[in-house]
């Protein structure tokens, strides 16, 4: 695996997603206001080259002696998977170049060459200096991936890319409904992880309501062993178990409405008894002390060490904690805890959704090989070879036949069974990256659970926060369909 930021502590990459991991606190980057000198009205940019014949080998029409230039994201999940794709691109292509480009620095190594008009012809835009997906979109930097989701897919040419895809994977590239603009590659699924082993030797279950968590906590704490830790320095990792607890205690409509940026969104019932239900842990001492401190890998080591016992986190963590993480810790994922009996949703409502945002510029020079090696990517073949890789599952529905599961992938696939329909997809850290990391991770959630503000302090503040993006008119605002 290459090294991930996380290694090198320089941008702190995270998965992302989501999604979007990131680690914006370290970086200041900018809320892409470059994009308004992108339509660089000099003549200069990409000369767009000349299309290929398509066939049935080729459905996109892919000219096979073009260069193709790929930027890629080296995070939580390395290089070696992209790596493997860009061999079967040069098989299928050998005539054309590829030059590929691992960085944690998306938005400085891409900043130029969108001003310049030259952006590469594919780009997985994650990390710290992930590039604002909303304002792209509503700047049309990005191109249209309809002609990727309707080319026959690899493995079964009688279907479409788009019927192979996990459920939500299409909506989640698209913007006010339009056409695909992002492909999430990874799937990444959202909740309260921990060490079976762990939780075994308490004599526990893991708790479906909140009187069953503050027992099992209490548990804990009487061993010696604190019953929460998080990224404390990234307050945004929060809401992976926060924000599907209160899809389950109030309903899908009240995540919506917090998406859709609705007035008084944040002061529903459901919402107030979920951020007291946290703040509760603060109050009672659950909470590992000095967590506020801790960036992503020092909390996610902690409880590798058996410091704590439920972290709120992704999919990528088995992955990223791989090398603090004992062999029998046993690493399991549930679904949030709910309130009680009076929630809307049953126990078993989990976040899941595509991260690994990739995306093909609207002025890629070869725009068909960026929609090509994705097309390679989401082959049985190369899914296979990421799953086994890096321990996640990707947005082929499928690709786990023969992969040997290892206990936290095989938890989070137990986990999207359970759920079944009852799997939430909370969008605001798509739509409104500063509001989601910034404003309400870091300046809300975060100074609650450091114990500075009361839940009632702390809905005041976000709800402002939204209503404020609400009103913003340099934001492109996005709604549920």
């Amino acid at each position: 695996m290459g090294s991930t930021s996380a290694q090198t502590n320089e941008g702190l990459g995270r998965r992302d997603l989501i999604k979007r991991s990131a680690a914006i606190g370290l970086i200041s980057v900018p809320s892409m206001g470059f994009l308004s000198a992108c339509a660089s009205g000099d003549g200069s940019g990409n000369e767009k080259v000349e299309k290929g014949t398509k066939s049935d080998k080729n459905p996109l029409g892919v000219n096979e002696s073009a260069p193709f230039d790929f930027v890629l994201f080296d995070g939580g999940f390395g290089q070696d998977y992209a790596k493997a794709a860009v061999k079967l691109y040069e098989k299928n292509y050998p005539k054309a170049k590829v030059k590929f480009t691992p960085t944690q620095k998306i938005a400085t190594t891409l900043q130029p060459r969108f001003n310049g008009g030259t952006p590469p012809d594919l780009i997985d835009n994650s990390g710290a200096e992930q590039m604002d997906m909303g304002v792209l979109v509503g700047q049309k930097q990005l191109a249209d991936l309809t002609p990727l989701l309707d080319a026959p897919s690899i493995d079964d040419p009688s279907k479409k890319v788009r019927d192979t895809l996990r459920p939500g994977i299409v909506e989640m590239g698209q913007f006010d409904g339009q056409p695909c603009w992002v492909l999430n590659y990874a799937y990444t699924v959202y909740g309260v992880w921990y060490s079976q082993k762990l939780l075994d030797s308490l004599e526990a279950k893991y708790p479906e309501t909140w009187d069953e968590m503050i027992e099992v906590c209490g548990k804990a704490k009487k061993k010696g062993i604190a019953p929460w830790t998080y990224a404390g320095k990234y307050p945004y990792y929060l809401p992976f178990s926060l924000y599907p607890m209160i899809g389950k205690v109030g309903g899908r409509e009240v995540l919506d409405a917090i998406d859709n940026l609705e007035p008084k969104a944040w002061e529903h019932p459901a919402v107030k008894s979920c951020l007291e239900a946290y703040y509760e842990l603060v109050k009672k001492g659950f909470i590992l002390e000095g967590t506020p401190g801790l960036d992503h890998i020092q909390s996610q080591t902690a409880w590798t060490e058996g410091k704590a016992l439920f972290l709120p986190n992704g999919s990528w963590v088995e992955n990223e904690a791989a090398k603090t993480m004992p062999a029998d810790f046993n690493l399991a994922v549930s679904a949030p805890t709910g309130l009680d009996a009076s929630d809307k949703m049953p126990f078993g409502t989990i976040w899941a959704a595509g991260g690994e945002p990739f995306i093909v510029p609207a002025k890629a020079a070869n725009a068909e090989g960026g929609m090509e090696q994705l097309r390679i990517m989401l082959s049985e073949a190369s899914s296979k070879s990421f799953t086994e890789s890096v321990k996640s599952l990707t947005a082929l529905n499928g690709g786990t036949d023969g992969v040997k599961m290892t206990p936290g992938l095989a938890s989070g696939v137990a986990a999207l069974k359970k759920a079944g329909e009852n799997v939430v997809n909370p969008r605001l850290q798509d739509w409104y990256v500063t509001l989601q990391k910034d404003q309400i991770g870091g300046a809300g959630l975060g100074e609650m659970m450091a114990g500075r503000a009361t839940p009632t302090e702390t809905i005041k503040k976000i709800q402002k926060f939204a209503d404020d993006a609400a009103k913003d008119s340099s934001i492109k605002h996005y709604k549920h369909q």
